[in-house]
């Protein structure tokens, strides 16, 4: 039996070649959902493992590696990839110590070609596009989706559209839509009502949106789970912490660990821990009051990936969260920033909203949510070079509202040996910060 488009809230069904992203019915949000039954027996752990490493398309791709999850009935010549996926799992002892617990790795999806986890929805979503005949693709975007959208669709012989806020957009992300050749559009709105716009554009212009109410955007994004636990040799972590933005990854990882434990590919499942920031968290809101109600805020956060007060995939991230015994924590700006240092002082370096997913572990550790004997992993979402302003700015201490806690400061120096020596002797001795001294300190 083919993949099928299927309502969540009143379970009418359509044919995955519809142009559809709600229900015509009742305008509730759209599955993909493949037949789990004809699957069970034909995907296993040795299928995965025969296919890591290859050099053959698709399957050099870590989403594509997963075909059978992720689109089983597809031609693999109408596949448009980069490929992208592979990314590293990192486990980083001093991280795990300062975030209080014993095992912490972090899947960075930084690593992907256009710097985000955005390109393992992507090549779901343009390749659907192309299936469907489709000669242009557009998104609203806070930045990531944009450069992701851009550079498929240029890949992919598309033509790309791409609707900005006229404000606070990473300049690294900016410049990546515009190289890789999209119509930019600036507007005077923010991310939410130039999703709307984006929406009304498509069905008036014939326009495929390929923002994450898309939802072959969310198959592919399924993949970085299905990659993190097979690069953990399909032993599960206790918990998979991740921001919350517009809760397309959220919403695809209870999805992604679902389909597993329905097809016997782990035995357990995990929880799943999703972290907004203070300033943008209606799922939050809607969380402490076991979400009897929803109501859409001005979000406001110098983590712009995760700048969205009215997250379109709400019912799905809720339903990962029941799925997995999840919760939802916030986390403040200065939270985020702070982590986020830590993480790039690592060496392995990440954008500002990644920065919730260690910020938000030990919040959680320190309320007794996450056991210090837990194995957790946590998700960044974007690469170091995705916002160099706000890196630059925290160890300048010039953001408004926030103080570097564990600044690298840029020195100054005259054109002579005794000058840098000076320098070189200060740092040998550094000061250290009341924060750096906490007893969880990364040294």
């Amino acid at each position: 039996m083919p993949s099928i488009l299927h309502c969540m809230d009143c379970g009418r069904q359509y044919p995955t070649n519809a142009v559809a992203y709600t229900c015509e019915t009742c305008g509730g949000l759209l599955d993909v959902q493949h037949d789990l039954d004809a699957l069970r027996g034909m995907v296993t752990h040795e299928l995965f493992d025969q296919r890591l490493g290859s050099l053959d398309a698709p399957y050099n791709s870590g989403v594509w590696r997963y075909k059978e999850l992720i689109y089983p009935d597809i031609d693999p010549a109408a596949i448009i990839s980069r490929p992208e996926g592979n990314t590293n799992l990192y486990h980083t002892p001093k991280l795990a110590a300062w975030a209080g617990v014993r095992t912490l790795y972090l899947k960075h999806e930084g690593e992907n070609p256009t710097g985000s986890f955005k390109d393992r929805g992507m090549t779901g979503g343009l390749t659907q596009a192309r299936l469907l005949g489709m000669e242009r693709v557009a998104c609203a975007s806070t930045g990531n989706t944009s450069a992701s959208l851009a550079a498929y669709a240029a890949f992919g012989g598309l033509r790309g559209i791409v609707l900005f806020q006229n404000k606070q957009i990473a300049l690294g992300k900016l410049s990546q839509a515009i190289a890789y050749g999209a119509t930019c559009i600036r507007i005077a709105a923010d991310f939410d009502r130039n999703l709307e716009l984006v929406r009304e554009m498509s069905s008036a212009l014939g326009i495929y949106v390929l923002n994450s109410v898309n939802p072959f955007r969310l198959e592919g994004q399924k993949s970085i789970v299905f990659e993190l636990t097979q690069q953990l040799r399909w032993q599960v972590p206790d918990w998979i912490v991740c921001p919350g933005g517009n809760l397309g990854n959220s919403s695809a990882f209870g999805k992604a660990l679902y389909e597993l434990h329905q097809l016997g590919l782990i035995d357990r499942l995990p929880r799943l821990a999703i972290i907004q920031a203070e300033g943008s968290n209606p799922l939050y809101r809607a969380y402490q009051h076991g979400f009897e109600h929803f109501a859409p805020i001005k979000a406001e956060t110098i983590a712009s990936a995760i700048k969205i007060g009215n997250p379109v995939n709400y019912p799905k991230a809720v339903r990962a969260l029941r799925w997995t015994d999840g919760v939802v924590e916030q986390v403040s700006d200065q939270e985020i920033l702070d982590a986020k240092a830590l993480i790039d002082a690592q060496g392995i370096g990440c954008e500002p909203a990644s920065g919730c997913s260690l910020a938000g572990a030990r919040k959680l550790v320190a309320a007794g949510v996450i056991k210090p004997h837990e194995t957790v992993v946590g998700v960044l979402t974007g690469h170091v070079l995705k916002d160099p302003d706000v890196t630059i700015g925290y160890h300048e201490n010039t953001l408004e509202g926030t103080s570097a806690a564990y600044p690298n400061q840029i020195h100054t120096a005259e054109p002579t040996l005794e000058a840098l020596r000076q320098i070189l002797l200060n740092e040998a001795a550094p000061s250290l910060t009341p924060k750096q001294q906490d007893e969880h300190r990364v040294s």
